[in-house]
């Protein structure tokens, strides 16, 4: 029987695409000049009992993101950052792995899957997971599997919080964005679609048409080009250690969501702030250092 080992680290290529913005959700991010992620209301019933000054990233954390003043654009990574797919990903997995019998047909755990699969790109994982398998054979695998997370999707995917109001906060002050993935792009477009982005990114850079996925640099280089955009002046969303190595790689900074990857594993990797979701006030304090350029050319 197969059985796992861990892999060393996973290196983990396009289309455009262009928010149908959701309705408006009141009380969170507005189009004003001013952020607010709560209506008054919200903060009366206590919902944030954090001060201003708490909810600051630590200087140290957030110098590299308050430097991108005026904001121009931002990156977002998918899987695990517009929403939280792992738990679809880790069952197809799980329950696929399974059936082959690796690891002598014991399930694996959420810890493998977390250090050994999320955020990697399939044709690496297809040889990590599977060393002495034909690497055709282990791509049909890995093709079997995108099929079963497909088919879980449309009835489990949700987006991470606050992501639709942060998407109007972005479209109101007409910030450049792509979408940046290392998942095939059926998976990618599909999630866009169930979440509601579709239109929502002008591009999409799908890591393997790239000359080297994630955690090279070059999906983000290359999202960098097709929008326009510096990197003196664009921040990521990722959630995975892989990813996070490739926004640096990129010379950009990168916020990291923890989602599911712990909090140590995102800052080894590189990450310049940690949020749990776009609610988090730290990212409200770091979007009102930033000062993004406006609508109408204003700062």
């Amino acid at each position: 029987m197969l059985s796992p080992r861990a892999p060393a680290p996973i290196p983990s290529r396009r289309r455009p695409l262009s928010i149908s913005a959701p309705s408006p959700s009141p009380g969170r991010f507005s189009n004003s000049n001013s952020i607010s992620f709560f209506s008054r209301g919200e903060e009366k019933r206590g919902r944030i009992s954090w001060t201003r000054s708490e909810a600051m990233a630590s200087d140290s954390c957030s110098a590299a993101l308050t430097k991108l003043a005026p904001l121009e654009a931002i990156l977002f990574d998918i899987d695990g950052t517009l929403c939280d797919s792992d738990p679809i990903h880790f069952s197809a997995f799980r329950e696929l792995l399974q059936q082959i019998g690796f690891n002598d047909g014991v399930p694996i755990t959420e810890e493998f899957y977390s250090a050994n699969i999320s955020g990697g790109h399939n044709d690496d994982l297809a040889r990590s997971l599977f060393p002495d398998m034909d690497h055709a054979k282990a791509m049909q695998f890995m093709d079997d599997k995108e099929a079963m997370f497909r088919k879980l999707a449309p009835g489990q995917l949700k987006a991470v919080d606050g992501l639709h109001d942060l998407c109007r906060w972005i479209e109101g002050r007409n910030l450049k964005r792509a979408a940046v993935t290392n998942a095939p792009r059926s998976n990618a477009e599909l999630m866009l679609s169930l979440l509601g982005l579709t239109d929502f990114f002008p591009v999409l850079v799908i890591g393997s048409e790239c000359d080297r996925a994630k955690p090279f640099p070059d999906p983000y280089l290359k999202a960098l080009e097709l929008i326009g955009a510096s990197p003196d002046h664009t921040f990521i969303f990722e959630d995975s250690a892989s990813g996070i190595r490739a926004g640096v790689a990129a010379g950009v900074p990168v916020v990291g969501l923890t989602t599911r990857n712990p909090g140590k594993v995102l800052s080894d990797a590189g990450a310049s702030l940690l949020i749990k979701d776009f609610q988090d006030p730290k990212l409200l304090s770091v979007l009102e250092e930033v000062k993004p350029v406006t609508a109408n050319g204003q700062v």
